[in-house]
């Protein structure tokens, strides 16, 4: 039985995709976040083949839709078993189901917040700490309460016409935000960890109001104002992910100046990154003042060019 016939007996019945899942490792692979294989494989009582597939079943207690013999249950109630169960081989399988449940209600942290009489959370998010060129730009974003962007998500998960629409709307719709920006030179005397940090709190201390409290991508910063950071927060929080959107759309238009300079970088494409026409321009035209002289290809070709230097 494979997940296309499970679904279309879920629509059948008029069961929500969303909320039914099967019992056991089976739900991750029919909710797609284990793509590997079309294989239904539940923790078992008994087991036999159907079309080709070794199918595993257990009756499990409590409210349940019954499908040809397999068990549907929500996919919370899944986390929580599996929790229960208190097995070191579902730690993965747990993590994701926390992250796709998560991200199903991206408003909770700032709804919990709102509750403690909190109005002006800012969520912090930064871009570019990977790049070979440019600074790194974060945001932070103060969303009202009834602020609603239909589709908001990670900005690296959005296409670059989303992207600008989004950053628009961001900007009309936010109470106040910020940007922050750390340049090349800054990085390469502090490292990019540090130069991270200072972005953050430029682009809080530049938010014409004040944050109360400030939600952040797992990053702990130095600051007087509380603070939560949140793994893959850029994910779980529609205020990161706002912030995420206005740094990489920031950046990205800085990138594009310096490809106008230097169109053999190929930066409008790479935004700084480093591509294999990138690195291949570096080796062909050398470096530019706004490469980081501290990231490994740059730094070789400097020691490079130097070690030459000394040959002649």
């Amino acid at each position: 039985m494979t997940k296309k016939e499970i679904f279309e007996k879920l629509e059948e019945l008029k069961l929500d995709k969303a909320e039914y899942r099967i019992v056991g490792d089976a739900s991750i692979v029919c909710h797609g976040l284990l793509k590997e294989t079309n294989e239904i494989e539940i923790e078992t009582n008994h087991s036999f083949q159907q079309d080709g597939f070794l199918c595993s079943l257990k009756k499990i207690e409590g409210e349940s839709d019954e499908i040809k013999g397999y068990f549907f249950e929500t996919i919370k109630n899944c986390l929580l078993k599996k929790k229960n169960a208190n097995n070191i081989n579902d730690k993965s399988l747990i993590k994701k189901m926390e992250l796709y449940l998560d991200c199903q209600d991206t408003y909770q942290y700032e709804r919990k917040l709102r509750k403690q009489g909190i109005t002006y959370i800012g969520g912090v998010d930064e871009v570019g700490r990977g790049p070979l060129v440019g600074p790194v730009v974060a945001a932070c974003c103060i969303l009202p309460e009834k602020f609603d962007l239909d589709g908001l998500t990670d900005s690296k998960k959005l296409s670059e016409k989303k992207r600008e629409y989004y950053f628009e709307e961001i900007k009309k719709q936010a109470i106040s935000y910020g940007i922050g920006i750390v340049d090349e030179k800054r990085i390469d005397e502090i490292n990019i960890y540090e130069a991270t940090k200072e972005a953050m709190i430029q682009a809080i201390n530049n938010c014409k109001i004040k944050p109360e409290h400030v939600l952040t991508d797992a990053m702990k910063l130095d600051i007087d104002i509380p603070l939560t950071p949140i793994v893959k927060g850029d994910l779980r929080s529609i205020t990161i992910s706002a912030a995420s959107v206005l740094a990489k759309v920031t950046r990205d238009r800085m990138l594009l100046e310096l490809d106008q300079k230097y169109p053999m970088y190929d930066f409008k494409k790479n935004v700084g990154y480093p591509t294999k026409k990138h690195l291949e321009a570096i080796e062909q035209y050398g470096i530019i003042p706004e490469h980081r002289r501290s990231y490994g290809p740059v730094k070789n070709y400097l020691e490079k060019y130097a070690e030459n230097k000394k040959e002649d």
